[in-house]
């Protein structure tokens, strides 16, 4: 939560490029942590972030992949989103997605306008009962 009361965001912007993973992975990582996640459900959100960025990245028509992190205590909410190719949608049958799926509390896809937005979303109070 931001001092003014409302939801804080991070916003964060990568290149289409695997060699940048890692920088969502660690943000998601860290802001987990500063909301009492546990360790387990920290490494959930990092594995799932991977997965949601994975499958965005080889469709990343203009080569960059965004990323937003919102923050309400308990929840965090995380919407990865690219440009990609017209009618492009994840296989929501696919590994990667069954992988991401079992991970966090839930996980919607959407497109608006050519960009395709995968939304994660994870509760620390979740995360205790596990």
């Amino acid at each position: 939560m931001s001092s003014t009361g409302r939801p804080a965001e991070v916003r964060l912007s990568i290149p289409a490029d695997s060699a940048y993973i890692a920088v969502p992975r660690s943000v998601v990582g860290n802001l987990a942590a500063r909301n009492d996640f546990t360790v387990d459900a920290i490494d959930d959100l990092r594995i799932a972030i991977d997965e949601a960025c994975a499958l965005l990245l080889p469709q990343a028509t203009d080569g960059v992949l965004d990323c937003v992190f919102e923050i309400d205590p308990p929840q965090l909410t995380v919407r990865t989103s690219a440009l990609v190719p017209s009618g492009w949608m994840p296989d929501t049958d696919s590994f990667g997605w069954t992988v991401l799926t079992a991970l966090v509390e839930s996980v919607a896809a959407e497109t608006d306008d050519g960009r395709l937005t995968i939304t994660v979303t994870a509760s620390a109070h979740a995360s205790e009962k596990a």
